[in-house]
């Protein structure tokens, strides 16, 4: 990866955070725009999906990865919670009986008591007395009720028994319906993604999408244009529709070696008085090309929208020959930036 590429990456990802923390998903918002026709909003934001395109989409991998795997891991949840069940439902199901068994014999050693009681009262009753059936019938008793305290002892545990085993059978059973409502959850949720990336326009795409709305960009903004509509970038004033491409492109050709800077909005009142600089014949009405420095009629150049930026290098004007031209011939389309042939400095949305 080089320099530019991580350059790139890095403040495009930064901005998906941030957009993200502010309340987006996976589709992705466009930047803050100026209060300027709808046009110059769609442009600016159609450039700001082109050039975010990578960070976005790795951004989506990265999201699907994480879902993909948290498929795997909840449907090895759903194994073990099954398993874990499976076994909760046979200590209950054990528990069950037990308890049911433990209840049985309590039941008959409150019979068994209440038989040896009643033998107890027959045998002192007798006539004549038998001290022997009396001491018989005592001690039948005092078993009985050993037995008893015993069994109601067991008959208490069983059903504690019982309890924790039901307890740990609803627990389990929760556990499995929230595992498998978790697999299908992020399952869904894989699919959306998956469908998302496929369906993501190209960073092309987007660029070209915006490059067909320029010359309407600047047919709409010409009207409407404030001069509170611009905003400055590294120094350069420039619209605010522009503003996030004019500045990832000065920071990607500074990651390439490359320094950008240069002059963008100016008023009609400095176009006109660049035109009497430039020796244009008449400054309301001789063509651009009639001056020495091809200056455009006041009221029509791009710099008076702050739409156009006169590129410089190194504190100087450049021409075809810099690196910065060059540069900029291989990458300005990619940030929405048109050269105007007759003017190797001169760049702009639409190349006028």
């Amino acid at each position: 990866m080089t320099t530019r590429q991580r350059t790139r990456q890095r403040s495009a990802a930064a901005a998906i955070l941030a957009l993200t923390a502010a309340g987006s998903t996976l589709g992705l918002p466009a930047p803050a725009q100026a209060t300027v026709p709808k046009v110059a909003a769609s442009w600016s934001s159609l450039m700001y999906r082109s050039l975010t395109h990578d960070a976005q989409l790795q951004a989506m991998r990265t999201s699907l990865a994480t879902q993909q795997k948290a498929v795997r891991t909840w449907t090895a949840e759903v194994a073990a919670a099954g398993k874990a069940q499976r076994g909760a439902q046979a200590t209950l199901t054990t528990a069950t009986s037990a308890n049911t068994a433990a209840q049985t014999r309590w039941a008959t050693a409150r019979t068994a008591l209440s038989t040896a009681r009643q033998n107890l009262s027959v045998a002192a009753k007798r006539k004549p007395r038998s001290t022997t059936a009396i001491t018989k019938a005592n001690t039948a008793v005092a078993a009985a009720v050993k037995t008893l305290t015993t069994r109601k002892t067991q008959a208490q545990a069983a059903t504690a028994a019982l309890s924790a085993a039901g307890k740990a059978s609803r627990a389990a059973t929760t556990r499995v319906t929230k595992a498998n409502a978790a697999v299908a959850y992020m399952t869904a949720a894989a699919a959306t993604t998956r469908q998302a990336i496929a369906a993501l326009p190209t960073a092309e795409s987007y660029a070209g999408q915006a490059a067909t709305l320029s010359k309407d960009v600047v047919n709409q903004v010409r009207p409407v244009f404030k001069v509170t509509d611009t905003t400055q970038v590294y120094g350069v004033t420039v619209h605010k529709n522009i503003a996030f491409a004019f500045k990832r492109m000065v920071d990607d050709a500074k990651a390439d070696g490359v320094q950008l800077s240069g002059g963008g909005f100016r008023t009609t009142q400095r176009q006109a008085e660049l035109r009497v600089i430039n020796g244009c014949p008449d400054v309301w009405t001789a063509p651009s090309s009639s001056c020495r420095v091809p200056t455009a009629i006041p009221g029509r150049s791009l710099h008076e929208l702050g739409l156009a930026i006169d590129i410089s290098s190194g504190g100087k004007t450049i021409s075809s020959s810099t690196p910065a031209f060059k540069w900029l011939k291989l990458h300005a389309d990619e940030y929405g930036f048109v050269n105007l042939p007759a003017e190797a400095w001169h760049w702009s949305i639409s190349g006028n």
